[in-house]
């Protein structure tokens, strides 16, 4: 079972209340491309099938869609709207990696060159194979997790670890240390293996180049570049503005789910921390794929992918620099998901920046998990991804109407975090 306790593993089956089921969709008017009514139905199929409250926006150049479907808080009924705040985890990661990359644009960082020229006194350079900022940014570094290690209780999967460090601060230091103490993964860039220890690198990289906090810079430079008006690094452990609580189930461990929306973010910095809505992330992704915020060449080389495989050698995602792609029946599409305790968010954009859809949820872990510890599929997972195909695809034919159909599996992290 220890596998499959991550902190940022989502899934878990649960059978979601009365309350819930009969919450009635919330939905703007129907414009241009989408067909409300299946977006709407496909909304109130994941709720139905347990999910407490999910909102989401859809976009299509100057044509959006916003809806919301179930409830905001289990005890009280307050039901769940399009545009609340969300924490968007590792989504973060696309943010991190975009001032990255703008920094590469300016020659002040070279993707292929050994971190500890950058950062001496955490990686000094020795003879042999190094860990470079590419292998950080696209997860091939073979440097550790520090999650179990911040809240140990999650192997076992008990809550206790987030019950005492709910208001813990942990400096970027800390992280780091623990995420190289824990077991490689293997050499730098041998294989693709998913650690936060990466992106709290690379923060602090950012801030040995740019001389200012990884905040202020990601605020001024990708989030004020992209127009974003709701998307910010929270001060502290509650967020400003509208949001739903966010319950966690821990592999149905947790019963019922806890509410864990009020929660000191420090132990996610730049690998999780940041809050957004839906309509900020299309906005965001919409910017970045189109060259607003990275030139062409920066983002050809965010779009240079390994395969990201799981446990058992499947591949779940193709992982660029902190943005992956995923086949859909109408094509390939760009994003990433995150999974924070109790919420979790999925952004997905055509490659081209013309379509994006971003769907938050507020119920995490919801799974059973198998013999081995990993998560049965839940008829969450199938309802969610139905209706983000549905966003992202329509009525629009497939794009390759030739390949058989095969299940669309959203929210690849999370198999991936829980197979370590």
């Amino acid at each position: 079972m220890q596998s499959a306790a991550l902190a940022e593993a989502s899934g878990g089956a649960f059978t979601a209340p009365t309350a819930v089921a009969s919450t009635p969709a919330v939905v703007q008017p129907p414009t241009g491309p989408f067909d409300s009514a299946k977006l709407r139905a496909t909304l109130d199929a994941t709720r139905d099938a347990g999910m407490y409250g999910l909102f989401s926006a859809a976009q299509d150049g100057s044509t959006g869609w916003n809806g919301a479907s179930g409830v905001a808080d289990v005890r009280t009924g307050r039901p769940v709207t399009p545009g609340m705040r969300q924490r968007i985890g590792s989504i973060t990661k696309s943010f991190l990696a975009t001032a990255i990359l703008q920094q590469v644009e300016k020659g002040r960082i070279d993707l292929d060159a050994p971190v500890g020229r950058y950062l001496p006194n955490l990686f000094p350079v020795r003879p042999g194979k190094q860990v470079t900022v590419r292998m950080l940014l696209n997860h091939t570094s073979g440097i550790g997790d520090y999650v179990l290690t911040a809240f140990p209780s999650l192997k076992a999967l008990s809550s206790k670890s987030l019950d005492e460090y709910r208001f813990r601060y942990i400096p970027p230091e800390q992280l780091i240390e623990w995420g190289l103490q824990a077991p490689r993964t293997g050499e730098p860039g041998e294989r693709w293996s998913y650690s936060n220890t990466n992106y709290i690198i690379a923060g602090r990289l950012l801030e040995k180049v740019t001389g200012t906090t990884a905040e202020e810079y990601i605020n001024r430079h990708v989030i004020a570049k992209a127009g974003l008006k709701e998307t910010y690094f929270p001060s502290g452990p509650r967020i400003a503005g509208p949001h739903p609580r966010m319950y966690l189930s821990l592999y149905q461990s947790i019963k019922p789910p806890r509410d864990y929306s009020t929660f000191n973010m420090s132990w996610a910095w730049t690998a999780g921390a940041l809050v957004s809505t839906t309509n900020d992330l299309n906005r965001f992704y919409r910017k970045l794929l189109t060259g607003g915020l990275i030139g062409k060449a920066a983002l050809g080389e965010m779009q240079r992918t390994v395969p990201a495989k799981d446990a058992d050698g499947n591949l779940l995602m193709n992982y660029g620099l902190g943005i992956y792609s995923l086949d859909l029946p109408c094509g390939t599409f760009w994003g990433h998901d995150g999974i924070v305790f109790g919420g979790g968010t999925q952004s997905l954009s055509s490659a081209g920046g013309e379509r994006q859809v971003s769907v938050a949820f507020n119920l995490t872990m919801y799974q059973q998990l198998d013999a081995n510890g990993m998560p049965v599929p839940h008829p969450i997972d199938s309802a969610l991804a139905a209706h983000v195909v549905e966003a992202l695809c329509g009525s629009r034919p497939a794009a390759r109407p030739e390949e058989p159909q095969r299940p669309v599996q959203l929210l690849p992290l999370q198999l991936a975090r829980a197979g370590r």
